[in-house]
């Protein structure tokens, strides 16, 4: 009988966003305390940490790459991109940066004893949160 077996810990994540400025987002996720690499004049990578990277693309290069017309992310959310933090504090901070930086509240923020969230739309429309969870007592 197979076994199903974890995927080996080197595997990275490489998410890709258009953009429609691409310096106005490399400095939106510089704002936020983001390291960014390997730019060129029609992308960025955002380093999120050691095994996850926002690929920032300008929208005729995301295009290129797509099987099917790119959503307009000022009419329809495919992804909510959630960023996990260690705490309350840093949820706040975070959302207080990307809000200084550019970025529109979305929702209102929960906080329902498992969690706490606060979300926010980059300066592209993509749809973001900040969140960290909760410790259940044992």
């Amino acid at each position: 009988m197979p076994t199903t077996s974890q995927p080996p810990v080197s595997h990275t994540i490489f998410v890709n966003l258009p953009v429609a400025d691409l310096a106005r987002s490399k400095a939106f996720f510089a704002a936020l305390g983001f390291t960014l690499f390997g730019a060129s004049d029609a992308m960025a990578s955002v380093m999120i940490n050691e095994r996850t990277q926002v690929m920032l693309l300008a929208e005729p290069v995301f295009a290129s790459y797509a099987r099917s017309e790119p959503a307009d992310p000022a009419k329809t959310t495919q992804v909510i991109l959630v960023l996990g933090l260690d705490d309350p504090a840093a949820v706040d901070a975070m959302f207080d940066k990307a809000v200084a930086a550019g970025a529109t509240p979305v929702g209102e923020p929960i906080n329902d004893g498992q969690r706490y969230q606060r979300g926010f739309a980059d300066p592209d429309g993509h749809q973001w949160s900040a969140l960290c969870l909760v410790p259940q007592a044992g």
